[in-house]
C-alpha cells in the first residue's frame, strides 16, 4: 500500500506508525484509518515485530476528525467514514465484540503503545484509549470532545473510558468534554507516565525495548490476550485458561531459558 497519511518503520523488534498530517496536527481522515490499519496488520502478523508504538509526526497526536470531513458530514446531514469497503483487518476473529472499528486492538498480539506528543481530541483520544500503555508528553492536551459537536460518545469509549479511569473520572471526561493536560491525565489514571517533549518518544522506545528484550514473546502475547478477554468473561473462565497456558507454556524453549537465566543471575536471551 502506497502511504501517505502515515509513516511505517520497523527497527530492533518494535514498530513505530507515525500518523503523518502535520499540517493538520494529524487530523483523521479515511486515507489514515485505511492506511493505520494495514500498518497495524503488517506489525501484527510479523513475527520480528513485538512492540508497537504510535505516535504524532509534528506537534500533534491526533486533533480529532478533519474538519473538512465534518464540514461533508454536516453538509450531508449523515456520517460517511470515507473509507473503502474492503479494508486490513487486525485482531479480527479473536470475538465478536473486538471485530468493529478501533476495538480491534483488543484482538491484536502485539501490545501497543501510545506516544501521545501533543494534542489528542475525539477520535484522538479514542486511538489512544484503545492502545495497552499511554505516554504523553508534559502539557498536552487531552479531550473527549463530542459533546461540542453534538455528537456522542465515538466507537465504544464510553465502554473503554471508564475500565482505564473509573466511572465517575470517565463521566466527568465525557459529559464536560473538558480539555485536560497530560500532567491531570496522570493524576487520572488516563496515561501512564508524562515526559518532556522533547524526550517522549526516545523513552517510549526504551520502554518498548524492555518488552521486547526483557520479556518473552509468547508470554507478551500471552498476556496482552489475556487482559483482553479477561473485560469479557468471567473471572473462572480466566483462571481456567491461565492454567491450560501455565502447562502448555512450560514446555517452550522461553521457559527454560527464563529459568536458566534466573539460576545463573543474568539477563534472558529470549
Amino acid at each position: 500500500m502506497e502511504l501517505k497519511a502515515i509513516r511505517y518503520e520497523v527497527d530492533d523488534r518494535v514498530a513505530t506508525i507515525t500518523l503523518d498530517r502535520p499540517d493538520r496536527l494529524n487530523a483523521w481522515t479515511g486515507r489514515m484509518h485505511t492506511e493505520y490499519r494495514w500498518a497495524l496488520a503488517q506489525a501484527d502478523q510479523d513475527d520480528d515485530v513485538r512492540v508497537v508504538i504510535v505516535t504524532g509526526a509534528g506537534r500533534g497526536f491526533c486533533a480529532g476528525a478533519d474538519a473538512r470531513a465534518l464540514d461533508g458530514h454536516a453538509e450531508r446531514g449523515g456520517y460517511d467514514p470515507g473509507t473503502p469497503p474492503e479494508m486490513a483487518e487486525p485482531g479480527y476473529g479473536v470475538r465478536p465484540e473486538f471485530d468493529h472499528d478501533f476495538a480491534f486492538h483488543l484482538g491484536l498480539r502485539t501490545p501497543v503503545l501510545a506516544a501521545v506528543n501533543g494534542p489528542a481530541a475525539g477520535v484522538g483520544l479514542v486511538l489512544a484509549c484503545y492502545c495497552d500503555l499511554r505516554f504523553a508528553a508534559a502539557g498536552a492536551k487531552l479531550t473527549t470532545a463530542h459533546g461540542r459537536l453534538n455528537l456522542p460518545a465515538e466507537y465504544g469509549l464510553s465502554w473503554i473510558l471508564p475500565r482505564i479511569v473509573g466511572l465517575g473520572r470517565a463521566n466527568d471526561l465525557l459529559l464536560s468534554s473538558r480539555v485536560v493536560l497530560a500532567e491531570e491525565a496522570l493524576t487520572l489514571g488516563l496515561v501512564n507516565q508524562v515526559w518532556p517533549a522533547e524526550e517522549l518518544l526516545e523513552r517510549t522506545r526504551d520502554y518498548a525495548h524492555t518488552l521486547t528484550h526483557e520479556v518473552a514473546a509468547h508470554s507478551l502475547a500471552a498476556t496482552k490476550r489475556a487482559v483482553a478477554l479477561d473485560l469479557c468473561r468471567d473471572l473462572g473462565t480466566s483462571v481456567a485458561e491461565s492454567t491450560r497456558l501455565l502447562d502448555q507454556m512450560m514446555g517452550e524453549p522461553d521457559f527454560a531459558e527464563g529459568v536458566a537465566a534466573l539460576t545463573a543471575k543474568r539477563p534472558p536471551r529470549f
